[in-house]
């Protein structure tokens, strides 16, 4: 039978399961798609471990988990006219995506594949595509930037950061050490995040101004960015909300849709960006994957996949 990943208790990785499950049909409107390859997002980990967490994202009990997926549609329902059995597609089932099978809308969040993307990279972008898109739109950047972006390695970061190189910007990453030489091969200037990280920018920018800031991390990134000088009005967060952003936008993924996912997707299939794949695992060892996702430092994002 069909597997899905899902858990039944909030607290920890330690409550997914993979379950056996009917194989779903799709309605009027909808696609089957089987599942090749899904993403992990920090905000899967978010919504298993707490309840008021999974509750401003609209999750109850028993939940799927997972949000992107890359695969081949297996069934279309009635009505359906852009897709067929057979294409290869990638987008995003909230919650849903780990498993065999999903079922979404045909006017949804999916799109074709293009034939030069793996489905590893494909199943991963969802929304990490969308976000880093929206994110690098929403500061309007060009040659005279010079741009602070945070967790630059990371999904998100590590494609906004290119974006952003793709404007025209200098663009100064943060990362751990481990990561810094890669960085430099995207044309990254890397430097080490956490305390000091103002100075250290500076010593590295030698006199050039920072005029913008991409927060993927936390509050220090933000806090950092003002100390060099940035506008607030010149700093996206994806990560802090509230006060704590002090007054810095929050524009993420919902702020593009499938003409930026597919535009990304070309990018990538042309080779023009690149999105790091740190590690692939079966299904059948989401929970394990999951932990290595909760533990940080990676590059790139994480995939589990179902063959």
């Amino acid at each position: 039978m069909p597997r899905f990943v899902q858990f039944e208790e909030f607290g920890s990785r330690d409550y997914l399961q993979v379950v056996d499950r009917e194989r779903p049909w799709p309605g009027p409107g909808q696609l089957l798609v089987r599942v090749m390859a899904a993403g992990l997002n920090p905000m899967d980990y978010k919504a298993y471990r707490d309840e008021r967490s999974a509750g401003r994202m609209g999750v109850t009990l028993p939940s799927g988990i997972g949000q992107d997926f890359a695969g081949f549609v297996e069934e279309v329902g009635d009505g359906v006219t852009r897709f067929f059995p057979g294409d290869a597609v990638l987008g995003t089932a909230p919650f849903a995506a780990v498993a065999d099978f999903v079922v979404v809308a045909e006017d949804g969040q999916v799109v074709p594949k293009p034939d030069a993307l793996t489905f590893e990279v494909a199943g991963a972008l969802g929304v990490v595509g969308r976000t880093a898109m929206a994110t690098t739109a929403s500061l309007n950047l060009g040659e005279h930037d010079t741009v602070l972006v945070s967790a630059a390695a990371g999904g998100v970061g590590v494609l906004a950061a290119q974006l952003a190189i793709r404007c025209g910007a200098t663009v100064v990453g943060t990362a751990g050490e481990g990561n810094h030489e890669f960085l430099e091969t995207l044309g990254v200037i890397p430097v080490s995040y956490g305390d000091g990280l103002a100075d250290r920018v500076r010593e590295l920018l030698d006199g050039e101004r920072v005029t913008a800031a991409l927060d993927n991390h936390g509050g220090g990134t933000i806090e950092s960015a003002l100390e060099l000088g940035v506008p607030i009005e010149r700093i996206n967060s994806i990560a802090v909300f509230g006060p704590a952003a002090h007054g810095a936008a929050n524009v993420g993924g919902a702020a593009a849709g499938n003409a930026e996912l597919s535009e990304i997707a070309d990018l990538l299939a042309e080779n023009e960006v690149v999105l790091p794949i740190d590690s692939i695992f079966p299904i059948e060892r989401t929970g394990e994957a999951y932990g290595r996702l909760e533990g940080g430092h990676l590059r790139g994002k994480i995939v589990v996949v179902t063959d």
